[in-house]
């Protein structure tokens, strides 16, 4: 038996510092006796709850079945184990594989030279079994495994979701510095929107929290439109508890009100990508869109506001993300009482442009950059129709 057959434990690979929020999640869709460590979080679960995790999680990177787990301090090692690994039962010669490897504090020091070495291993069981060896594709492998060394101790895992989970499959074309699917569900999560108020995108850029928010509200599976997935490789598969997961969850599906959501942004051709990757998902023709700044609204209030703006670092523009910043406080203090504002940026100095204080201060990545989640609250202004939305 492998591993995780033995001891029904996965480790769930994590954005950065996102490990609380994740395993936050994680036990909401069915994970027990979970342990945060560094970028991921141990959990156990069962077959229900596993696909489920895949499914529904969307904070997750990737979910890793644990196959073998071993001593490695030279090469050979990893030839060695792949001769022991009856890997015919998870794949067959006619599917692709990758392999991704980390290494850390061990005598290989080469994570490519140590995934090349087990490639090298699976290839020759292979060859030794069968005569001839399955292909690898790096791009889009029909199965991919996972090796983990650190402090000598390796670990060979089953990627059990495939693709990465932050590839939700509406995203086909994307703006200038694109927020990552699974931080725009992060800040969502952590704004706590629930429907109740309006919710406004004032710079949507190529809609990924627009999409975000619409699956959420909607209760639409993360990879509702995802054709295919690494726990199908599993020995122990079963297509019927899949198939089960998988009607319950769609069941769950709501239609999005008119005016509840909607986006703006400066640029027309910005909103055709945006309109583009909205319409990828069901209800997508409830979203507003439509093209102007933000400054030409007078009234935005009793709602929610979720942005993400451009922060120069990226875009070479330092100077005006300054006065872009000091533009969205001032548009905050004068047109948006009793609204809630989340402000995302990359480039934590541009806070202070600003200048309102922030409710609540969360550090998160995107990509690799260690941005600045702002919570900006005014408690002023008199309750309105509950989709009240800009004027």
């Amino acid at each position: 038996m492998y591993e995780y057959q033995t001891n029904k434990i996965f480790f769930a690979q994590v954005p950065g510092m996102m490990e609380k929020l994740c395993e936050e999640e994680l036990i909401e869709l069915g994970a027990k006796n979970t342990e945060p460590a560094y970028r991921g979080v141990y959990f156990e679960a069962d077959k229900t709850a596993l696909y489920n995790i895949n499914y529904n999680s969307r904070l997750l990177s990737r979910v890793l079945a644990p196959l073998v787990k071993f001593r490695c301090t030279h090469p050979d090692d990893l030839l060695d184990i792949a001769e022991d690994i009856v890997w015919e039962k998870i794949f067959s010669l006619d599917k692709t594989f990758a392999i991704s490897a980390s290494v850390a504090k061990s005598e290989i020091t080469n994570s490519l030279f140590a995934a090349q070495r087990l490639k090298d291993g699976i290839a020759d069981y292979f060859r030794a079994k069968f005569g001839e060896r399955p292909n690898v594709d790096v791009q889009k492998p029909d199965v991919r495994f996972n090796l983990h060394i650190e402090e000598n101790q390796a670990v060979i895992s089953l990627d059990t979701s495939g693709d990465s989970l932050h590839k939700r499959g509406y995203r086909l074309l994307s703006g200038d510095a694109p927020m990552q699917e699974t931080l725009a569900a992060a800040i969502i999560r952590i704004s706590k929107w629930d429907g109740e108020k309006p919710l406004w995108d004032c710079m949507c850029g190529s809609g990924t929290i627009l999409c975000e928010a619409l699956m959420h509200y909607c209760r639409i599976p993360a990879q509702y439109l995802r054709a295919n997935f690494g726990f199908t490789y599993m020995p122990d598969f079963d297509s019927q508890i899949w198939a089960a997961v998988k009607s319950n969850s769609d069941n769950k599906i709501r239609p999005l009100p008119e005016g509840l959501l909607s986006g703006s942004d400066k640029l027309q051709l910005t909103l055709n990508i945006a309109k583009d990757n909205l319409s990828r998902l069901p209800f997508s023709e409830a979203v507003t869109l439509r093209c102007h700044p933000f400054q030409h609204i007078h009234s935005f209030e009793n709602s929610i506001l979720i942005t993400n703006p451009p922060y120069g670092i990226r875009l070479g523009e330092y100077e005006e993300a300054q006065a872009l910043y000091k533009e969205l406080g001032d548009f905050l203090k004068q047109y948006c009482k009793g609204t809630s504002a989340f402000i995302y940026t990359g480039e934590r100095s541009l806070q202070k442009s600003i200048g309102l204080k922030p409710t609540l201060k969360t550090p998160l990545v995107n990509g690799q950059l260690e941005g600045l989640l702002l919570q900006i609250d005014s408690y002023e202004g008199s309750k309105k129709s509950k989709y009240n939305i800009m004027e």
